[in-house]
Order: structure tokens, then sequence, then C-alpha cells
């Protein structure tokens, strides 16, 4: 299928690696014109490399909303403008209620949540005057089912996509769609370092290549009656029905 975003400009946030790496990928090879970012420049050359298709890195750590900002505005000098926005970046420290201390949060709430509002503050204003945008948010499914020792994440990320869901209501009339992924588990960097190998062969783990093409077809022109939604991918293991 054609998804008929070739030529299109997109942003992927930490895209050197794991599910925003595969988003990348998949976008790419689309025929969109990518830009991925990274903190660590080897990883960061590395990841263009593997993307090819002309992809851009910018070395930039989007866990501060200053440095999210700046990501985006520095991929519209690149590409020329931004038409599609992955807002995507690594995890908290693992944790729980008892474990964590309250000045844990704020970094956590800055890394998940505000550098998400300070690149859509970048990005949708100018993809509102084209009449044409999409933005993606990688979250996780602990929105909907919280998961054990990530009190951290399970609490910014829930704010995001209360964010997220405002921000599309706000904007389906100007052609911009606002959608968040909520991955289960897949193969990436992430999940090893959050689970040993012991415990990941007692898991349903999906491939991160898989993952990016459903993120990809989020961006599409299929998908343009898509938005507010917060889709999970986690192999069926969130067990509510709604």
């Amino acid at each position: 299928m054609d998804l008929g975003i070739a030529g299109r400009r997109a942003a992927v946030a930490a895209g050197t690696s794991g599910l925003g790496l595969a988003t990348a990928t998949a976008l790419a090879a689309e025929g969109a014109h990518v830009a991925i970012c990274g903190r660590d420049a080897d990883r960061l050359a590395s990841a263009v490399e593997q993307i090819g298709h002309g992809c851009v890195g910018i070395r930039a750590d989007v866990s501060t909303p200053e440095g999210a900002a700046s990501f985006v505005e520095r991929s519209v000098e690149a590409l020329g403008a931004v038409d599609i926005l992955v807002a995507n970046a690594g995890g908290p420290p693992p944790g729980t209620f008892a474990s964590t201390p309250v000045d844990a949060y704020q970094a956590a709430i800055d890394l998940n949540l505000m550098s998400v509002v300070a690149m859509c503050k970048a990005a949708v204003p100018d993809m509102q005057e084209r009449r044409w945008g999409r933005v993606v948010a990688i979250t996780s499914v602990s929105v909907r089912q919280p998961i054990a020792q990530l009190i951290l994440s399970n609490t910014a990320r829930a704010g995001a996509t209360g964010f997220l869901k405002t921000l599309a209501l706000e904007v389906a009339d100007d052609g911009v769609t606002v959608n968040s992924i909520q991955p289960g588990l897949h193969r990436t960097p992430r999940v090893t370092q959050l689970y040993s190998d012991a415990q990941q062969t007692s898991m349903r783990m999906g491939d991160a290549a898989d993952f990016g093409a459903v993120a990809a077809f989020l961006c599409s022109e299929q998908a343009k009656f898509t938005t507010g939604v917060q889709l999970h991918v986690d192999g069926g293991s969130y067990v509510g029905l709604l």
C-alpha cells in the first residue's frame, strides 16, 4: 500500500534506537524525508546510516522542554518544514511508590510529558497553517494498565495522553491528526535493560519493525480521519475491554 507520504518531512525524536528507530526507518522507506535525534554522536551516525534515504541526524536531548523544542526547530531548518512529528523519548528509571522520592517525578514529567508538549508547540502551528499534519506520540500500554515497578513512566505518560487527546480535538478541523501508540513489550534495548533474559523468555514480545509500520500508517493519507486515538500495540497483553 502506498501511504501517500512520499516527500513529506518527518521529525522523529529519539530515533537512534528501539521503536523510534523502527518508526523512522518505516517513514523513510515510504519516501518521507526524515530527521532523527539522539544524544550520542556514534549511535546517531549509525542510525542515520541504517535508515538511509538521506536521513538527517541531529544531536539533541529531548529530556527537557527546551531540548525537545530545539530538535523540532532544527528539523525545520534541515528539512524546510515538519509535516510529521513523532514525539518519542526514553523511559525514566524504574521504581515503586515506596522507592521513588518526590523530587524524581519532575525529571520524568519533563521527559515523557513536557517534551511532548514542547515538540507539539514547536511543530503544530505550522501544520495548521499548511492544513496538513500528523502527530504520533509513542507512549506505553501502561497508560491503560499500569506496569509494576514503573511508577514514573506510568504517571508521566498518562499526562501526555490527556494532553494529546485534548490537542487532537482542538486541531481536527485544521487537517492535523494527533494520535498516540501504546506499545507493550517489543525487542528493544529498553526491554533488555528492564528485564532479565529469563524474564524475557516468558514474555510475549513484538518486533520493532512491525510497530514502525503501524506508526507509519497513522502518518498516512489513509489515516486522515483517524485522530484522538490511543492505539495499543501489545500482542494482546492489555486485558481490558475499553
